[in-house]
């Protein structure tokens, strides 16, 4: 296996000597590291270019750091190896190293792993014989379980970390930014989240201003890579016409409400098929999808739904439209804020965000002026006592129908954890 052989080689310089890792701080690490002293696998899921591979290494880099051996770690990318399996993956690293994963202790990083035909009932295989002496810690673009069969082969094997794009906060810690205390740095910081909704998120384009540079780095390592790719593969078609115009449809309008019948005949395919693109479309990261509020289970899976892009048109973000902009900034706070319900009544009262489950809420997003209309009819509906609008750079707290108001910035309201309470 010569190819496999150079692969390894360069893939893992820190057998040959120091290793050098540009490193910023991501908060989902923290949660990583408490579980790699466990046997179970650790997998990282998450889009494309979020910075999965950086983490990987990090762990490695601290594996040495804590006294592993350095020829006691492996990392390997199965991008350009599909064909590869992971047991004559192993066996050619212990030629190389002269290593025998029977005897000492291994850390074993699998990138990329879904490309594998299998993969899963392979890493089972060797988990279940090599568990005391390997920690497997693997990766993959789409999630690790969008196939049933996975979460079947490996339960009870497996801890899997969603690694999204950078917050707002990671954006200001990789420019290098000390925001604290936000008082001070208030139009710093306004400015600031403007940069960072032009970057998406996304750790390659941190230090990018240009329009152009932005739209074919999403375009070309992201978007073309999922649905040309990745999703003809898992979902076996071949005219992805469809599925390229839906995902182009939520990405030049963030925040719809979807109908199905009346979408599915827009773009000429059946319900059916365009529930299973929605769905593939989330489960590739590609779109977050919020649910209508209830506090009952039932209702909330029979309501309306809204879809949001994780990626937006470039043309949008940079645009200086007062339409596009709101449209902008309600879509990053949803993403942001991990947004998982909105709220919809049959009268068209409406909240932008929905936080929590039991004691819910509301938080409305503004770009222009404050309207509480929808908060209102929610406050008073489910007899919450406090209701939030996020802004620009404004802030004050009002009385709305005897209950309490906050309309807060959105720089401080995306730093500071606590600023939404029930």
């Amino acid at each position: 296996m010569p190819q496999t052989r150079d692969a390894l080689l360069e893939q893992n310089p820190w057998w040959k000597g120091d290793f050098e890792l540009e490193y910023r701080e991501r908060e989902i690490y923290s949660e990583v590291k408490k579980f790699m002293r466990l046997p179970q696998i650790v997998a990282l899921t998450g889009l494309r270019r979020a910075g999965k591979t950086t983490l990987m290494l990090k762990a490695a880099k601290d594996a040495m750091a804590d006294g592993l051996d350095a020829r006691n770690v492996l990392y390997f990318s199965f991008d350009e190896f599909k064909e590869a399996e992971i047991r004559e993956l192993l066996r050619e690293y212990e030629a190389v190293v002269d290593r025998d994963l029977r005897a000492g202790h291994f850390l074993v990083l699998l990138d990329e792993i879904q490309k594998l035909e299998g993969w899963d009932d392979q890493l089972k295989a060797l988990y279940d014989a090599r568990r005391r002496n390997v920690k497997f810690v693997i990766s993959g673009s789409e999630s690790l379980f969008i196939q049933e069969k996975s979460a079947e082969t490996l339960a009870g094997r497996l801890f899997e970390f969603r690694v999204d794009p950078l917050s707002f906060r990671e954006y200001l810690a990789f420019r290098d930014v000390d925001y604290r205390p936000i008082p001070v740095y208030e139009r710093e910081l306004a400015k600031l989240f403007d940069d960072f909704v032009a970057t998406q998120g996304f750790p390659e384009l941190v230090s990018i201003r240009d329009k152009s540079v932005v739209r074919k780095y999403l375009r070309e390592s992201i978007v073309e890579k999922v649905v040309i790719r990745d999703l003809p593969r898992l979902l076996g078609i071949r005219d992805i016409s469809a599925i390229e115009s839906l995902l182009n449809i939520l990405m030049e309008e963030p925040g719809q409400l979807i109908e199905i019948s009346e979408l599915s005949g827009a773009l000429g395919i059946s319900r059916r098929t365009l529930s299973t693109y929605l769905a593939y479309l989330e489960r590739s990261f590609l779109v977050r999808k919020l649910y209508n509020y209830s506090r009952s289970r039932r209702k909330v899976e029979r309501k309306l739904r809204k879809y949001y892009p994780v990626i937006v048109s470039a043309t949008l973000t940079f645009s200086t439209e007062d339409l596009a902009r709101s449209r902008i900034f309600e879509w990053a706070v949803v993403n942001q804020l991990r947004a998982e319900f909105f709220w919809r009544d049959p009268y068209r009262h409406e909240v932008d965000i929905v936080l929590g489950e039991r004691t819910p809420i509301p938080v409305e997003v503004k770009y222009g002026g404050l309207d509480t209309h929808g908060l209102r009819f929610f406050m008073s509906k489910f007899n919450v006592r406090k209701g939030y609008i996020v802004t620009p750079n404004q802030e004050e707290k009002r009385k709305l129908n005897g209950k309490d108001l906050f309309i807060v910035p959105v720089y401080r309201a995306l730093l500071e954890p606590r600023t939404f309470v029930s």
